[in-house]
């Protein structure tokens, strides 16, 4: 009797979620021409107003409203890429378009000249042994979310070097995933330009990257069409690789590690790619059945005879992404996927990495390159995958103490 009630619930919400799913972006009452006729949306050739003193950069394609004093980032998406600087989330008097202000939580942000912004972060990067932390966020992010997320990462990293934070304009909705999809598919060129220039800055010497969710499968092509087109025949600088909670078809993304990014050469050559995966990833669940095949950041089994093999051998039901096959095995290893199941948080488990102490400890250490030294991570079945698990002879650590460490 309850089932039947389940199944006639979700029949009837059905069309509603698909209708809410596929329905299009809107214009909006006012014509994108007047968001940007403003001169603020045109900074000249000086530094930019100082929003922080923190080496917190953006890249944007979103569209920006410049009609108020203060700019603002939209939903929407642009042909022209913008830069600007940023900074932690603070508590702001905002003024809106209207006139009208308020108080709220805010990401202090300016448009920077586009040389000028390029020459600031060579000046601070050259300051830093050339290295650079470089961030895409996902679906249903809005530039606050994701702009809050970069600041996080890079409190959590402790380097101290510049954080590089590139915001396509996700809608920050739930139901706007095809919405998501597509506008992050529009910004492949634009990403994979700004990448590519950015890796071939004389001052560059190493880039890690960071990206999650749906802003894998913008990393991904731009790393492979970079390390086409790189000076350097077996690696590109872009050396450390972090795919958190990857939305990504699994068998894809094995085929193309294997022909590009995790050559034996660029192994050799320092090489990596970390990837956070959790079977209890709700919102990779739900893209799994959107997309019909497994995605790289929940191990589900799309074999049901592998999967009755796993149960009959006493293990998980969980199916990895494949290590990379090579002719020669690599010195070094170069691909590794954290399991972070057990230690989830929130209500989709989709972003351990920023919520769950064992998981964040661990990505720090990784975007540090210090993850040999002290670990958590217990050894499973496959030599290349790790779980994070918590000891039940310890106090479970403070999530928020962890994760957050609050800015100075």
């Amino acid at each position: 009797m309850r089932q039947t009630r389940r199944l006639r619930f979700c029949l009837l919400i059905l069309p509603i979620l698909v209708t809410a799913c596929i329905s299009p972006v809107r214009y909006g009452a006012i014509p994108h021409g007047d968001y940007v006729a403003n001169d603020r949306c045109r900074p000249g050739a000086q530094p930019a107003d100082v929003v922080s003193d923190k080496p917190y950069f953006a890249v944007t394609s979103r569209l920006p409203d410049c009609r108020a004093e203060r700019v603002a980032l939209l939903n929407q998406r642009s042909d022209i890429v913008r830069y600007a600087r940023f900074g932690d989330p603070a508590e702001m008097q905002i003024t809106n378009a209207k006139g009208k202000v308020k108080t709220k939580n805010a990401v202090p942000f300016a448009l920077s000249n586009d040389q000028q912004w390029w020459d600031d972060l060579a000046a601070e990067t050259q300051k830093r042994d050339g290295r650079i932390l470089l961030y895409v966020h996902g679906f249903r992010e809005t530039f606050f979310t994701s702009a809050r997320d970069s600041a996080q990462i890079a409190r959590l990293s402790g380097l101290d070097i510049p954080m590089v934070h590139y915001s396509w304009p996700s809608q920050g909705e739930l139901l706007k995933y095809t919405a998501d999809e597509t506008n992050m598919y529009y910004n492949e060129r634009q990403f994979r330009s700004f990448l590519t220039k950015l890796a071939q800055q004389p001052w560059t010497k190493e880039i890690i990257l960071v990206a999650h969710s749906l802003g894998v499968r913008l990393a991904i092509p731009a790393i492979e069409f970079v390390d086409r087109n790189s000076s350097n025949a077996d690696s590109s600088n872009i050396s450390n690789i972090i795919l958190a909670s990857p939305d990504v078809d699994r068998q894809d993304f094995e085929r193309d590690i294997a022909e590009t990014v995790l050559t034996m050469r660029r192994v050799n050559n320092d090489r990596r790619i970390t990837v956070y995966v959790s079977a209890k990833d709700r919102a990779l669940g739900l893209s799994y059945n959107f997309h019909g095949y497994p995605r790289l950041g929940r191990p589900d089994c799309f074999n049901p005879f592998e999967a009755a093999l796993l149960k009959e051998q006493g293990h998980p039901e969980r199916c990895y992404a494949a290590k990379t096959q090579y002719d020669t095995e690599p010195e070094k290893s170069g691909l590794t996927i954290i399991d972070t199941t057990a230690i989830g948080r929130g209500q989709t488990g989709h972003s351990d990495y920023l919520r769950s102490a064992l998981a964040c400890a661990d990505f720090a250490a990784v975007v540090n390159g210090t993850e040999n030294k002290a670990n958590k991570r217990k050894a499973t079945r496959l030599l290349h995958v790790f779980a994070l698990a918590p000891d039940p002879d310890v106090p479970e650590p403070d999530d928020i103490a962890v994760c957050r460490r609050e800015p100075n």
